[in-house]
């Protein structure tokens, strides 16, 4: 970058939502680059699940036919209690288009279908500031490099830097841990299209199957004190969960044990506090935020992906709306009126990821507490407000 160089939009961050907001930007004829602080586009994660809501946002940004071709279809699901083998049908049949996808077939997708040159990797962000003139903002990157924009949105994750600016309270934790991974069978599985849950008392496995032979599998328990060292070595992950899944079925305790040790991934789950979306305006000048790095939520209802690509829909719709022609004696301009749009984003998204996170926190906490009454308040809490448990799924976020 050049020292004083301009851009109209600047995305901070370059996963799923940064390269979704870039994309639907560019679908609208609308340039930005993304700045992403590491060397290469990183996967972390290993997949993500797309419920149909999902895969609406991914019609709109046009990829989502070529990855249909690269995921099974999800057709059923149970939930088996492992001490007593009883089995529970899930909701998946009801919900619509639901598959499992590899995090880098989404990402390769996204970056793919993206202008040349719209993706600077290496380019991490230290300080925003707003032009006390212009009240553009300006970003000061690690390189000493200076970039002033007329628009910034933050994509930037849980530990969002952008959010911070907007003055929104750090993101919080529960007390469970999540590890990921995949596991390849040669041969192909058994799973045929069923997405399975297992659970015995604090411990709970999903799978999903990807494709014919691969497997996504994820694993929610309680922290340990081990976490911390074991989140720096993929061998240790392997083994704190085999000794997790204890007394589970043999076959998914071998699913684990043969999994593929790079695809390990542990993290805390964090949250941001659905309260601390309903008091903030996601808008500060013409700084905003998408993703997680708005609406961190933990992975019960599995929406933290599909919302984030409703956002770069909605966000890239708001700004192509509040587009106007401009003409002088030379050229003709195209101008945004940024701060219409971002307040029209804001408006439409903030009841959306306000209740899909109130729903995952009070699932969250529900799981997380060891207190009776909290619990039967949350169960309660849950009845009364999401009596139709996949409501979250149906939502249409319009046309790019």
């Amino acid at each position: 970058m050049e020292r004083g160089e301009e851009e109209k939009i600047v995305i901070v961050g370059g996963g799923i939502c940064g390269l979704a907001t870039a994309l639907a930007l560019h679908r609208k004829g609308i340039e930005s680059i993304v700045l992403e602080r590491s060397e290469n586009l990183r996967a972390t994660g290993a997949a993500i699940i797309v419920q149909p809501n999902g895969w609406r946002a991914l019609d709109q940004l046009g990829i989502a036919s070529k990855l249909r071709q690269t995921a099974l279809s999800i057709q059923s699901g149970q939930y088996i209690t492992v001490k007593d083998g009883k089995k529970k049908d899930l909701p998946v049949g009801d919900v619509g288009e639901l598959r499992c996808l590899k995090r880098t077939d989404l990402l390769n997708a996204l970056a793919e279908n993206l202008p040349a040159d719209t993706v600077h990797l290496g380019c991490k962000v230290m300080s925003i500031k707003l032009d006390p003139s212009t009240s553009y903002p300006i970003l000061q990157l690690q390189d000493g490099s200076v970039l002033m924009a007329k628009v910034v949105i933050g994509c930037d994750g849980v530990n969002s830097t952008i959010a911070n600016i907007l003055g929104l309270n750090s993101t919080r934790l529960f007390s469970t841990s999540v590890i990921r991974g995949f596991t390849n069978y040669e041969t192909g599985h058994e799973f045929g299209g069923a997405f399975l849950v297992f659970s015995k008392d604090d411990v709970q496995l999903g799978l999903l199957p990807v494709t014919e032979k691969l497997v996504y599998w994820f694993v929610t328990r309680k922290q340990t004190s081990q976490d911390s060292k074991a989140s720096k070595s993929q061998t240790l992950i392997k083994e704190l969960t085999v000794e997790a899944m204890k007394d589970f079925p043999i076959h998914i305790m071998e699913m684990v044990k043969d999994s593929d040790v790079d695809s390990l991934h542990l993290t805390d789950l964090r949250f941001r506090a659905p309260w601390d979306l309903l008091g903030s305006n996601l808008r500060r000048g013409s700084v905003t935020l998408a993703g997680d790095a708005m609406h961190a939520m933990a992975p019960f209802l599995a929406q933290g992906g599909s919302a984030s690509l409703e956002d770069a829909v909605v966000l890239a719709r708001c700004l192509s709306q509040n587009q106007t022609m401009r003409v002088d004696e030379k050229q003709a301009k195209t101008m945004i009126n940024v701060e219409a749009a971002l307040d029209q984003y804001a408006k439409e998204r903030k009841m959306r990821v306000f209740w899909l996170s109130l729903e995952t926190f009070l699932i969250g906490t529900m799981l997380d507490t060891s207190t009776l009454l909290v619990k039967s308040l949350c169960i309660i809490s849950l009845m009364v407000l999401f009596r139709d448990k996949i409501a979250h799924t149906r939502y249409d976020c319009g046309r790019l």
